[in-house]
């Protein structure tokens, strides 16, 4: 299907978009552009920053819809949508440019990775940075918040870790090697394919309930985690795109999955399939994964049995498939005159929107 432009609000790639609850939109470009939409896609407000630095991430507040905090170079600036001409606040606390920004649901922290490695956990009440969290060896280019567990957080980065975090401790809880668990899981000669798209991670999202998270990696796989205490799982793991994922996000109140992948497509999953099946029960599912774990090892692979399954069975498809045309920057679900809505920044400098209403969902 045809997608319906927003224009006029850059001349530039964009490269982020965030919506709020009252269904504003705000999107950052290349070459220090800001822009503030309505639901309409008529562009509201406009502005550069002076340091002309690439706008990466632009956050809206959960409890103020027109606070927007924004991204551009090493700096974080908070401003007024409904007035962007000056900062209400910005800090630099990060050494090198900001990917992406992640708020808390009680709204005290705000997260900043940077192409450092490190996250700096911005303390919004008392305006310092009140932790860092250093573990990523390479650019760390996402992460969020857990709904739920304002306390914790996701991030990935092109060292190919995944990384759970709690704050109050300022270190890892669970960290995992996304080459590593592929290498396992391919047993035997790998493909010149896999050895030129290493697993560099370049998307989290975290599903409304807190305990299930999805990473997009430049393998073209889609892996989703499901958190239980402080240890994390794959649940599932499956081939999503031709060539790297570049944006995952989960819908809103779902286990629906966006995807979006350097080979111009757009599609939506259903992760329930893989969540819920391992969550309905505990107790039987605790003595089937030892025993399918016990059988794998036999045979000298010790992967994820549920993530496996979904591949080995090719039971993953698509509920929706989107050829975009162009490669996907940003991805975000919005809710515009109450309808379900997908976001779409490329390379081009126009937002390109598809209503879900157009698609069988169910």
């Amino acid at each position: 299907m045809m997608a319906v432009k927003w224009t006029g609000g850059h001349s530039s790639p964009i490269l982020c978009l965030n919506a709020s609850k009252d269904g504003l939109v705000a999107s950052g470009a290349v070459g220090g552009d800001l822009t503030v939409w309505g639901e309409d896609g008529t562009a509201l407000g406009h502005m550069r920053f002076p340091d002309a630095d690439d706008v990466t991430s632009v956050v809206f507040s959960h409890s103020c819809p027109t606070k927007l905090y924004t991204a551009h170079g090493e700096t974080i600036s908070i401003l007024d949508a409904r007035a962007l001409k000056a900062s209400l606040d910005h800090f630099h606390v990060n050494e090198e440019e900001i990917n992406c920004l992640s708020l808390n649901e009680t709204e005290n922290f705000l997260a900043s990775a940077d192409d450092s490695g490190a996250i700096k956990i911005l303390d919004l009440e008392n305006k310092k940075v009140s932790r860092s969290l250093k573990r990523h060896s390479n650019i760390c280019s996402s992460v969020a918040f857990r709904p739920q567990r304002p306390q914790s957080l996701v991030s990935c980065g092109l060292d190919m870790q995944v990384i759970l975090w709690n704050l109050q401790k300022a270190r890892p809880l669970w960290i995992t090697h996304l080459q590593e668990d592929e290498t396992e899981e391919m047993e035997g000669p790998q493909s010149p394919g896999q050895l030129l798209n290493p697993a560099l991670a370049h998307s989290v999202s975290v599903a409304s309930c807190g305990n299930v998270f999805s990473c997009g990696a430049e393998d073209g796989k889609v892996r989703v985690f499901r958190v239980t205490g402080v240890k994390c799982e794959q649940a599932l793991g499956f081939k999503g795109h031709a060539l790297g994922v570049s944006q995952v996000c989960f819908l809103p109140e779902s286990y629906l999955l966006l995807t979006g992948g350097n080979d111009a497509k757009i599609m939506l999953w259903d992760a329930s399939c893989g969540v819920e099946k391992n969550q309905k029960s505990p107790a039987k599912q605790s003595h089937r994964k030892k025993t399918k774990r016990a059988a794998s090892a036999k045979q000298g692979g010790g992967r994820n049995t549920a993530a496996a399954d979904g591949e080995e069975h090719g039971k993953m498809a698509p509920k929706v498939s989107i050829e975009h045309g162009d490669k996907v920057n940003w991805l975000v679900g919005a809710r515009l005159k109450g309808q379900q809505n997908i976001l779409v920044a490329d390379q081009t400098s126009c937002i390109s929107v598809y209503p879900l209403s157009e698609f069988d969902t169910q």
